[in-house]
């Protein structure tokens, strides 16, 4: 860390909350130890999700994943389990829970600005039976990710208010997104490819390679 860019730093929990207070007693307890009806509901609306892990020297990761609504499976009020469709064989996500089981989840539902977050611990499973109930344009997973549910809560819509993520009047026009395949052309150009090569190699692993 480079302190003489970050010289006013808060160092301890006592700090933040004599900054900014303590939270409410709704707050305090809104969370609850299982998948209740409520949150099973709220999984099975959901068609992505956020996935945070770490290897065991604390290095992080945040790798996004999705389907149908009700892609991830919800096997008892403790359990659930994400399946793993083809990437691109980095494998950061699974090589964190490698080494540390660790794991936090934030489910999103298009138009609905509060979002569910689960933590817990995780580890990869083929076990066919539950393969078999994952599958997807008639392709079984590999594997898939196991999760213990250790706590789960409901997050504010602060955050979706602020950013108006789901008010298409906010969304910049085509000609202003950034390009995907110039940054990964430019990220990669020792390998001499060509934006419109990597332009094609994407649209490919978009059509031919999603499940």
């Amino acid at each position: 860390m480079d302190q003489s860019l970050f010289r006013d730093t808060i160092t301890s929990k006592q700090e933040l909350n004599e900054l900014c207070g303590y939270p409410s007693e709704p707050v305090k307890h809104k969370v609850v130890f299982r998948l209740d009806p409520s949150i099973r509901d709220f999984i099975s609306k959901s068609p992505m999700l956020f996935m945070a892990t770490s290897d065991a020297a604390g290095n992080c990761d945040v790798s996004p994943r999705g389907d149908e609504a009700g892609f991830v499976l919800t096997l008892d009020d403790f359990h659930l389990v994400i399946p793993e469709r083809p990437g691109n064989k980095r494998f950061d996500s699974l090589g964190n829970l490698v080494e540390n089981p660790r794991i936090g989840l934030i489910f999103i539902i298009p138009g609905l600005k509060e979002t569910l977050r689960i933590n817990g611990q995780a580890c990869i499973i083929r076990d066919q039976d539950l393969m078999e109930r994952l599958k997807a344009k008639n392709k079984v997973p590999l594997f898939g990710i196991g999760v213990k549910v250790e706590e789960c809560y409901m997050h504010c819509a602060k955050s979706f208010i602020r950013s108006q993520v789901w008010e298409p009047s906010s969304w910049l026009t085509p000609e202003a997104l950034p390009n995907p395949s110039a940054i990964l052309a430019e990220h990669t150009k020792k390998l001499g490819r060509t934006e419109e090569e990597v332009r094609q190699s994407l649209q490919d692993s978009y059509e031919n390679r999603l499940y």
